[in-house]
């Protein structure tokens, strides 16, 4: 099942909105080892401005924030306005029934991840769901074109 939906985004108008009212996403499956894409990611959007919440159950802190092993274990007063996901396509249905139920705005699923289920789950809860691209790329893009 997972792969039978392409890469899915909002128009660039939508990215620029959706970019410019976050102000909190949780990385799921951010990993401190440097020469992987998820600290690279999680640390272009940090100096970007956003807060960073690490979520992964090998980690107690990355970046200077604590990490989560589960999206649930996140505290209820730290409203997620997106989620992005770095995890195996297999695994993001149940990472988006976890982020339906903590509230959150966005699911995000990282270039290369793309799941009907997944992304089913998030829709029909009202979440915007984008698929196989990556936030960092597209934020550099809006901003070389100047609308981000």
């Amino acid at each position: 099942m997972a792969g039978d939906v392409n890469a899915v985004a909002p128009e660039d108008r939508e990215l620029r909105m959706l970019l410019g009212e976050a102000k909190t996403i949780a990385v799921v499956g951010l990993s401190s080892k440097p020469s992987r894409p998820s600290l690279a990611v999680a640390s272009y959007l940090q100096a970007r401005g956003f807060r960073i919440v690490p979520v992964n159950p090998r980690e107690t802190e990355v970046l200077g924030e604590p990490a989560y092993a589960t999206l649930g274990e996140i505290p209820a007063d730290t409203p997620i306005d997106v989620v992005d996901v770095f995890r195996r396509a297999e695994d993001t249905p149940e990472i988006a029934r976890d982020a339906v139920a903590i509230g959150a705005k966005v699911l995000w699923l990282q270039a290369g991840i793309v799941n009907d289920e997944a992304y089913r789950i998030a829709s029909e809860a009202g979440l915007e769901v984008i698929m196989g691209v990556c936030i960092r790329q597209t934020d550099l893009r809006l901003l070389r074109e100047g609308t981000a």
